[in-house]
């Protein structure tokens, strides 16, 4: 004799602990602000910086007082130089880079993502392996190859929060 198969139960819909929970008003999101289930960023004391620059649709990175060297994410150490006082301050940048790889994701396991997309790897044109990854807001149509030129766009995902992604750029 076998056993009885266990209940089904209706899918998992809790909310992952990273996202807001916080209902949303459209008389006070920002306009440009769509509301989203997609997991927001939790900024530590090293990253608030470069997420509140996000948030303002503007691109900026961690630069190492000691060596001048870019550096993302920013750490306790800068791993160009290993100073353990790096003095990290957050500079603007260009947002242009190359894409150096990318895949197709097919399957979100993670809610408020649309499948198909494409995430790409960037090397940002400030620094060699200045890296940056994001979603490539084109479409998973896009024609990419390895070192077809992208530049930062922002996505909105919540009331004074963005997320960095990437449009491909044309030839300069």
């Amino acid at each position: 004799m076998t056993a009885p198969a266990p209940p089904t139960t209706p899918a998992d819909t809790s909310t992952p602990a990273n996202t807001s929970t916080a209902p949303t008003d459209a008389s006070t999101a920002s306009p440009a602000a769509t509301p989203t289930r997609r997991p927001l960023p939790v900024p530590d004391e090293q990253s608030a910086p470069f997420w509140a620059a996000v948030a303002r649709h503007e691109l900026m990175i961690a630069r190492c007082a000691r060596c001048g060297a870019f550096t993302h994410p920013p750490d306790i150490i800068c791993p160009h130089c290993g100073s353990t006082d790096p003095g990290f301050t957050f500079q603007p940048v260009g947002g242009r880079g190359t894409v150096r790889s990318w895949t197709v994701v097919r399957q979100s396991f993670l809610p408020g993502f649309d499948v198909p997309f494409v995430l790409v790897d960037v090397e940002l044109a400030e620094q060699s392996e200045l890296r940056l990854i994001g979603r490539l807001l084109d479409g998973p149509d896009a024609p990419l190859r390895v070192g077809t030129p992208v530049t930062v766009a922002f996505e909105d995902v919540a009331p004074e929060v963005a997320i960095p992604a990437f449009e491909l750029a044309g030839e300069a």
